[in-house]
C-alpha cells in the first residue's frame, strides 16, 4: 500500500476535526440552481442554494472567495464572517481544501470586477476530497494520464468538458431529430450465438449458465431487420459494438455505433436523410454551418458531393478496377503502381471487395476533406447489401466520408433470403480460409428474412468517430469518456 503524502495525511485528519461538527459527508443537499443557471440570475436574487467542487480559493481574515464548478458551469461565492458568524467563518476556514465540495445559500450579486457572484447567508459541508488537486495537470501533456484519470482530466481541462459535453449534445439532437420523423428506438442482444451484422472479428466470451460460447456483439444490424421483419417500419439503437480488431488513433475495439432501418426507404433516400440531419443537427450544436475543424472550415451547407470507388481509385492511383475486377488482377496492377496497403489479415486470404476497400482507404481517402458520399462499392464487401439491378457486380450503398473518416455507412438492404444465404456461404467460406473478419452463416437470420421482409434501406454512424472528426481531437480515445486501457502494475502505480 502506498505510503500517504503530508497533504493526504493533513486532509484525513480534518476528516476527523469535521466529524465533531457534522457529518464529512452528509446525505443531501437542496439545490435551487445549476451553477450554469445561477449565474443568469439578476442581482438581488435571495435564497439561492447552489452546490459544487471548490476549484479555486482565497481565504482572507474576515472574508474569502472561492469558485465552485460542475461539468457544465462555474460560479463565485463569497464568504464573510459577518454574514456567517465568527465560529462558522473558523470553521470554513480550518477544514475547507481544493477539491472539496460544498453548498451554498445565499443572494445573487455582481462584484465590481463584473464577476457574478453568490453572497453566502450559510454553508454546508458536502464532501472531503481526501487527495489534493494537481496544481498543472500533467494530463495537459500526457494524453496517457487523461485516459487513465478521466475524472481529473474533466476537473481540471475546460476543453474535456467542451468536448463531451457537445458529444452528448450532439447524441440528444440526433436522437430528436429521428424520434421527431417517427423512428422509434429499441435495444438489441449484446450477447451473441453468431458474429454477425458487419466485416469484423468478434470478441468471444463464454455463457456459463447455458454452457455455451457466444460473441460480443459487432453490429446490431441483424437484429434491428428482424424488428422489421415483426411490423416495425423505422427503427434505431445507440448501441455498444465490439470488434477484436487493431487499435489505432481512429479505431477502438468497443465503440458505440447508431444504427436505423426505415421500410420502404432506399440507399438515396438515406443519403438525402442523412445530409438533412447532420446538418440540421450540427446547426443546432454548434450554430452554424461553417466549422472550424482543425487548420481548416469546412462547409456543410454545400450540397455533398457523390463519387464512386473506380472513380476515386482511378483519380489517386491510376487503377481501373473495372478492368482489374479480380482478386489477381488488382494485386497485379497494385504491384506495378508500387502501392501497398496494410491489413492485418495476409492481403493474399482477402477477397477482392476488402482489397479495393484498403486501397481506397490508403490512395484516396485521406484528400477528402469536404462531405462526400462514397458510392458504388464491391458486391464482396457488402455481403448485407442489395446488389444494383443494372450492374449486380456493386451494391446501392454508400459511405459518407468527411476530413478523411468515414462517417456513416449505409446501404439498401438485401431482403431476397436466398440471395442472402448464397453471400453468406461465401463469407463463411472466407471465414474458413483464414478470413477473420468474413462473416459466418447466421440460419436464424435466413429463416427471419424468410417470413418476408419489405424494401429497407439501414445505415450506421459511429458515435466516437464523428465527434473525434468535428472536434478534430487526435485520437478516438479523446471522446470516449472512460476508454480500456492496460492495467498498470503496482511499481507504475505508485509512480
Amino acid at each position: 500500500m502506498k505510503e500517504l503524502s503530508e497533504q493526504e495525511q493533513v486532509r484525513r485528519d480534518k476528516v476527523e476535526a469535521i466529524r465533531k461538527v457534522c457529518n464529512p459527508y452528509p446525505e443531501r443537499f437542496e439545490v435551487t440552481h445549476e451553477l450554469k443557471d445561477a449565474r443568469l440570475l439578476e442581482d438581488g436574487v435571495t435564497g439561492v442554494r447552489v452546490a459544487g467542487r471548490i476549484v479555486l480559493m482565497r481565504k482572507m481574515g474576515k472574508m474569502s472567495f472561492l469558485t465552485i464548478r460542475d461539468i457544465e458551469g462555474a460560479i463565485q461565492i463569497s464568504i464573510k464572517v459577518d454574514m456567517v458568524g465568527e465560529e462558522k467563518y473558523q470553521f470554513f476556514k480550518d477544514s475547507f481544501d481544493l477539491g472539496d465540495f460544498i453548498g451554498v445559500v445565499g443572494e445573487i450579486f455582481t462584484t465590481h470586477t463584473g464577476e457574478k457572484t453568490v453572497r453566502a447567508d450559510d454553508f454546508v459541508f458536502l464532501g472531503k476530497a481526501l487527495r489534493p488537486l494537481p496544481e498543472k495537470f500533467h494530463g495537459l501533456t500526457d494524453t496517457e494520464s487523461c485516459y487513465r484519470n478521466r475524472y481529473i482530466d474533466l476537473i481540471m481541462n475546460e476543453v474535456t468538458r467542451n468536448r463531451f459535453l457537445l458529444k452528448y449534445k450532439f447524441i440528444r439532437e440526433v436522437r430528436r431529430y429521428l424520434e421527431d420523423r417517427n423512428y422509434i428506438e429499441i435495444e438489441t442482444p449484446v450477447l451473441n450465438n453468431k458474429a454477425s451484422g458487419a466485416l469484423a472479428k468478434p470478441f468471444t466470451s463464454h455463457h456459463n449458465a447455458l454452457d455455451m460460447d457466444v460473441y460480443l456483439r459487432i453490429a446490431p444490424e441483424t437484429y434491428l431487420k428482424r424488428a422489421i421483419v415483426g411490423g416495425f417500419t423505422k427503427v434505431f439503437e445507440f448501441a455498444r459494438c465490439f470488434r477484436n480488431e487493431g487499435i489505432d488513433a481512429t479505431h477502438l475495439q468497443d465503440f458505440t455505433m447508431l444504427e436505423a432501418y426505415c421500410s420502404y426507404y432506399n440507399y438515396e433516400d438515406n443519403m438525402i436523410l442523412i445530409e438533412d440531419m447532420l446538418k440540421t443537427v450540427i446547426q443546432k450544436v454548434y450554430g452554424t454551418l461553417d466549422v472550424q475543424i482543425g487548420d481548416k472550415v469546412v462547409d456543410f451547407s454545400k450540397q455533398w458531393e457523390r463519387v464512386s470507388f473506380r472513380d476515386l481509385i482511378l483519380k489517386y492511383a491510376s487503377i481501373d478496377i473495372k478492368e482489374a475486377n479480380t482478386k489477381e488482377k488488382l494485386l497485379e496492377a497494385m504491384e506495378a503502381n508500387h502501392i501497398q496497403v496494410e491489413s492485418e489479415t495476409d492481403i493474399h486470404d482477402l477477397g477482392f471487395g476488402k482489397i479495393v476497400d484498403l486501397l481506397y482507404k490508403k490512395v484516396a481517402r485521406p484528400f477528402m476533406v469536404e462531405p462526400v458520399f462514397l458510392i458504388e462499392h464491391p458486391i464482396e464487401l457488402s455481403p448485407l447489401a442489395r446488389a444494383n439491378d443494372e450492374n449486380p457486380e456493386i451494391t446501392d450503398r454508400f459511405q459518407l466520408v468527411i476530413n478523411g473518416a468515414e462517417i456513416v455507412n449505409a446501404y439498401s438492404e438485401l431482403v431476397n433470403p436466398i440471395e442472402q444465404l448464397t453471400r453468406l456461404e461465401e463469407q463463411a467460406e472466407l471465414n474458413a480460409k483464414g478470413d477473420d473478419e468474413a462473416m459466418v452463416m447466421d440460419q436464424d437470420y435466413i429463416k427471419a428474412m424468410e417470413y418476408g421482409m419489405p424494401p429497407i434501406s439501414g445505415w450506421g454512424m459511429g458515435i466516437d468517430r464523428v465527434i473525434q472528426v468535428l472536434t478534430d481531437t487526435p485520437n478516438i480515445k479523446d471522446n470516449v469518456l472512460f476508454p480500456l486501457m492496460r492495467p498498470l502494475s503496482e511499481n507504475e502505480e505508485e509512480e
